[in-house]
């Protein structure tokens, strides 16, 4: 459906900050030219002719933000989560995602995560391909086809990783231009982000040329950051001369500032690192339930929220074993009160309306006004019918988008919109 102008009814819940839910019970959301017009209890009179599509009792929310998932890793998820970062990529994720210098078996694993992506409650997402030109050209193929909008990297790694998948520098710079020029003209929904795999994979020449790149064609960039206790002391020892992680990426114009950037994890930033982060705008992607199977950390969140930090949540599929942001919301909750109980009692847990917004307006401030319902914001929306959850006695809308959360239950799906276009 494809319609510039129409109305939801049903029950509208967003987040307008990160701790208050605005909920509208039987309301009416409008769209026009494929952005919010407004949210109403009663429809306006000058809408009366418009198409409205009456969804009942469901709830209807903004649709959820992925700031960080690896789509090669997707045929892996849930295999493998006894070891480390570094030994995990080594014996897990480099070997499959060197299948898919194979276009057959490109097309194969990226047509299951593509669907499955349609089928979640997320309408927009950052994603890391491979280093492989034509296999991430079939997968930005296969996600504008779901009418969700994402970016998509062609991943850049020239140094310690297995020799599959090692590329020379001149090499890597040459395909990512090859890929940009492609996919820069071919996609209506689908974007190039820049992506360094991680400093350890990454020598200072390619840094610096991506840098390059990034400023020359305007384009935002994706990559790892203090993720991992055994990588934070590789990168020492491979950039001796910078402050830290985030300075080395900062050093060679990788971290914010006039290049759009996100960094996945952000578990032991230092506080310079913070300050750095804050200034230069960068966008942290928490991603709770990767950090806890690779047995990496607990991003102090609480921490990062009261120095007003640019922030989402990322699923980081295949270390995070689940493609629901609202499992990643209620994790989110979960590894935040262990923080408070077991090391440090300053830092409050975070509340169901801190991680929602997290998870909606937060992460979508990174696509621009998107993730709330607020006039002028992009209209993605989805519409969750929780009627098939029974319970004994009445709930209020706050309570039912709770237990949806929790429940973590796509399955409800019933209504998916992007930019004002129903995809589902």
């Amino acid at each position: 459906m494809d319609m510039k102008s129409f109305a939801l009814k049903g029950n509208i819940l967003y987040s307008s900050t990160p701790k208050e839910l605005v909920c509208i019970p039987q309301g009416y959301l409008i769209c026009e030219e494929g952005k919010v017009e407004g949210v109403y209890e009663i429809l306006p009179e000058r809408f009366s002719t418009i198409h409205c599509i009456d969804y009942q009792d469901s709830l209807i929310i903004p649709g959820l933000i992925d700031l960080h998932t690896h789509a090669p890793q997707y045929a892996i998820r849930s295999l493998g989560m006894d070891m480390e970062l570094l030994k995990w990529l080594e014996y897990n994720t480099f070997p499959e995602e060197a299948k898919y210098s194979d276009p057959e078996y490109a097309r194969k694993a990226y047509s299951i995560f593509a669907q499955d992506m349609k089928k979640s409650a997320t309408t927009r997402a950052c994603i890391f391909g491979t280093i492989h030109v034509e296999g991430t050209g079939i997968l930005m193929d296969l996600l504008e086809e779901t009418g969700l909008i994402c970016k998509v990297g062609k991943v850049n790694m020239n140094r310690n990783c297995p020799k599959v998948l090692c590329e020379e520098s001149e090499q890597s710079l040459k395909d990512t231009k090859v890929w940009l020029e492609t996919s820069r003209i071919k996609y209506k929904n689908i974007k190039p982000i820049i992506t360094p795999r991680f400093l350890p994979s990454c020598t200072e020449d390619l840094l610096t040329e991506l840098s390059v790149i990034c400023r020359q064609e305007e384009l935002p960039v994706q990559s790892h950051l203090s993720e991992n206790l055994l990588e934070i002391a590789f990168v020492k020892e491979l950039f001796p001369s910078t402050a830290g992680y985030a300075d080395a990426y900062n050093e060679y114009g990788l971290f914010g500032g006039s290049v759009p950037t996100i960094m996945a994890h952000c578990i032991y930033l230092t506080e310079d690192e913070i300050e750095l982060t804050k200034k230069n705008e960068v966008f942290i992607a928490h991603c709770p339930d990767s950090n806890m199977n690779l047995s990496s950390g607990i991003a102090p969140i609480r921490k990062y929220l009261n120095h007003d930090l640019k922030m989402g949540l990322g699923s980081d599929v295949a270390a995070g074993d689940s493609l629901s942001i609202f499992k990643m919301m209620v994790e989110t909750v979960k590894v935040s009160k262990l923080l408070w109980r077991l090391q440090d009692q300053s830092m409050t847990p975070l509340s169901i309306e801190e991680a929602f917004y997290l998870g909606t307006k937060g992460g979508g401030k990174f696509f621009g006004k998107v993730g709330s319902f607020e006039a002028g914001y992009e209209f993605d929306a989805i519409v969750i019918d929780d009627t098939s959850l029974e319970h004994p006695q009445p709930l209020t809308l706050k309570q039912r988008l709770e237990r949806v959360i929790y429940l973590s239950d796509d399955r409800n799906l019933v209504g998916k919109f992007v930019a004002g276009n129903r995809i589902i």
